[in-house]
């Protein structure tokens, strides 16, 4: 069979034995010849052909866990990476200390005589123009976040009003106008309410909030800089009327009437500012 040696031959030998005669309990023997097989190993054979690869063995146990290797060098410093994006600008800088005066220029050429006293009269009178657009422009910004929130501006010999197409409740309304120096509009004469009415009708409004209100004490308003109304109102025939027991605020009306509201629906309000503090 491939794969296992072959047996060596095997040689017989064959013993052939005599036996002399001999008398045994008076009887004579003849001669038995014995045979006697001795098997003996033949030569060795020529040897087989290579067997097959046999089936992996079982995995053994895994080994005990070796000692921790030493710490490797540190490498080389690599090379520099490419530049990333730019990044925003950043914030202005603070302007810096002004430079020395430099040296007085030549004299020019003397001017043309002329008779000047008409146009600089015109000319003092635009400049106060121009400061006056300068003074507004720079109020608007001031007391506005938005322009566009501005739809014109009213003035009375002492007072600046504003309105402001920016829908709030009563007290956010107050709250906006105060922090930018006034109150919401109190009209204290017939002139005041009108010019707000006015005010209210080139807008093409028909409603805003004023500085009006009775939050203190059911029944008696009072302007939001806390002065007394004594002198002059202009309550709508019925109002104040308290209507749900929830109206303690005021609006005008594009008729320069008043009517009591409550104060927490949103809608387009009017500021008042003193001149003089502007």
């Amino acid at each position: 069979m491939r794969g296992k040696k072959p047996l060596p031959p095997v040689i017989l030998v064959t013993v052939m034995m005599s036996f002399l005669p001999f008398h045994l309990y008076g009887h004579q023997l003849t001669e038995d010849p014995c045979t006697i097989q001795i098997l003996v190993p033949g030569l060795k054979g020529e040897p087989g052909d290579k067997g097959h690869k046999g089936a992996p063995g079982r995995p053994g146990r895994v080994g005990p866990k070796g000692e921790t290797g030493q710490t490797g060098l540190k490498g080389q410093k690599g090379i520099i990476g490419r530049f990333g994006k730019v990044g925003p600008n950043g914030m202005k800088g603070l302007k810096g200390d002004m430079g020395d005066p430099g040296p007085r220029g030549e004299d020019g050429d003397p001017g043309v005589p002329c008779e000047c006293a008409s146009m600089r009269k015109l000319i003092g009178e635009m400049d106060i123009v121009v400061a006056q657009l300068s003074s507004d422009l720079k109020f608007i910004k001031n007391a506005l976040p938005s322009p566009a929130a501005v739809a014109g501006i009213k003035e009375t010999e002492t007072k600046v009003y504003l309105l402001v197409k920016e829908e709030k409740r009563f007290s956010d309304a107050e709250a906006y106008c105060r922090a930018r120096g006034g109150h919401l509009a109190m009209p204290k004469d017939e002139d005041t309410n009108a010019a707000i009415a006015g005010y209210i009708t080139d807008a093409g409004l028909s409603r805003v909030y004023i500085g009006i209100h009775d939050l203190d004490r059911e029944g008696v308003f009072m302007y939001v800089d806390r002065s007394p109304m004594t002198t002059f109102n202009k309550w709508r025939k019925g109002e104040p009327n308290n209507a749900y027991d929830d109206e303690d605020c005021a609006e005008m009306l594009a008729s320069s009437e008043w009517t009591d509201v409550a104060c927490h629906p949103t809608m387009f309000f009017v500021c008042e500012f003193d001149k003089d503090r502007i």
